[in-house]
């Protein structure tokens, strides 16, 4: 018990300490983490876990395209692929369906990489 609470300390001192893209970052894991567990879930035919991970990445997408500044061009490709990703996310829901799940996950993990890229760049930048 002790240990759990160690635990949720840490990881709320984390996030609270976090900068943006830190918390970005951690989002896109958080995604990439769900989107893993419903795949499990659905090979195990624990469906109402599946529901409730997809959901979880449902509402990590939604953020991302709450939180896009539209004065930025590049803002509409992000909201463009972030409702794809939903509709995605949709059908796999209602069909329980791993390989769309499997797709959502390979495009999460390729955002979150090049999400890293960006932050170890900005890290050079200020470096330098």
């Amino acid at each position: 018990m002790a240990l759990n609470r160690g635990y949720a300390a840490y990881a709320n001192s984390r996030i609270l300490t976090a900068s943006p893209a830190e918390l970005t970052l951690m989002l896109y894991e958080g995604a990439i983490k769900f989107c893993n567990m419903a795949i499990i879930s659905i090979e195990k035919n624990k469906m109402g876990d599946a529901h409730t991970n997809i959901r979880k990445v449902e509402n990590i997408i939604r953020e991302f395209n709450a939180t896009l500044d539209d004065r930025y061009p590049v803002a509409q490709d992000f909201r463009n692929v972030y409702e794809y990703l939903l509709q995605r996310l949709f059908q796999a829901n209602i069909k329980k369906d791993t390989e769309i799940l499997q797709e959502v996950l390979k495009h999460l993990r390729t955002m979150r990489d090049t999400w890293k890229e960006v932050m170890q760049t900005g890290k050079a930048v200020k470096g330098a």
